[in-house]
């Protein structure tokens, strides 16, 4: 992929920015997020429990319980077996222990980063699993609350933290990053190849405020080619942004170097993605297992949604599913 002009060097994408000329001081607004009673829609769950083979007796760990969609199925079929559930969003934990409460005999809930994944297991008790499944797609309850900044559709707070305590709001970063940087947050990280453009529209327009003020920039410092565009124009800028404020790519891979030590042997590891980034990371450490003896790969092939599935949620259409076994 090219740029749509001259290579620069690279920049860091995940860092932090202390304000330049461009700084605006005035408060991102802020907006309390309500619990969603809704639970995720889960993205190709039936071929998740497939390789995760659930036992009655065996424990489990779901790293992004999210909606509590795979966790709510996870717990149907478990008898004296435990789930440890996991989420960095406490608004998911608490909407998740009121959805899931007539399983709250065999459900343990903690609120963390996966990327913490052994630290976390040790503190719950349980024995080495029997599989851990990770999801690293946003829920719905995130993607509809206009609240969290996530939606480039819904005006809102320019926030997009996973975790409200984080300190780096996405408004951090278009009101005071470097045009530099922020062009390599959405080439790097969005695969935009209009990330220049995009950057030197958004630092010319500064400030903002609000998730729709950034869309319409981010759309009108995109060249209009009617018929090209299958995403919405804003898409992998919002993208980018997302996974730079919350540093996902270095905790999926802090979670892909621990999450082997949690699980016994025989127990399985299912991981969904839902951009290219995070599913070439998950086939490398998958690769790298199984070239160690460490894990057998068990999906050949990526698995992805049918075509009943995509029509039914079209937020799967992006979706792959990786699998591997530990020796």
């Amino acid at each position: 992929m090219q740029r749509d002009d001259t290579k620069r060097e690279t920049g860091s994408s995940g860092k932090r920015f202390a304000g330049d000329e461009h700084a605006e001081s005035q408060p991102v607004p802020r907006i309390p997020y309500p619990i969603s009673r809704e639970l995720h829609v889960p993205v190709l769950l039936h071929e998740a429990l497939d390789f995760l083979r659930i036992q009655p007796d065996g424990n489990y760990i779901d790293a992004t319980l999210g909606g509590g969609g795979h966790a709510q199925e996870i717990l149907k079929r478990l008898g004296s077996g435990r789930l440890l559930a996991i989420d960095r969003d406490p608004n998911a934990v608490e909407a998740a222990r009121v959805k899931l409460a007539e399983f709250s005999g065999k459900l343990m809930m903690q609120h963390g980063n996966f990327a913490q994944i052994d630290e976390l297991h040790a503190a719950s008790g349980l024995p080495p699993v029997d599989g851990v499944i990770a999801d690293l797609g946003l829920s719905s309850m995130q993607l509809d609350d206009a609240s969290r900044g996530f939606s480039f559709n819904l005006p809102g707070p320019l926030d997009m933290r996973m975790d409200p305590e984080s300190e780096t709001t996405a408004a951090d970063l278009v009101n005071r990053a470097p045009e530099r940087d922020l062009a390599d947050i959405f080439f790097e990280l969005g695969e935009e190849r209009h990330s220049r453009r995009i950057a030197r529209a958004i630092v010319k327009a500064r400030p903002y405020r609000v998730t729709t003020e950034l869309a319409q920039v981010v759309t009108r410092a995109i060249p209009s080619r009617a018929g090209l565009h299958q995403i919405h124009p804003a898409t992998r800028a919002f993208m980018a942004l997302r996974l730079a404020v919350n540093q996902e790519l270095e905790n999926l891979d802090e979670f892909l170097g621990r999450v082997l030590t949690v699980v016994r042997p025989g127990g399985r590891v299912v991981i969904l993605s839902f951009h290219s980034l995070e599913d070439r990371r998950v086939k490398q450490a998958f690769r790298r297992w199984q070239g160690e003896g460490r894990a057998t790969i068990l999906t050949r092939k990526v698995v992805r949604p049918g075509e009943e599935e995509i029509r039914s949620n079209p937020r799967a259409r992006s979706a792959k599913l990786r699998a591997a076994e530990k020796c």
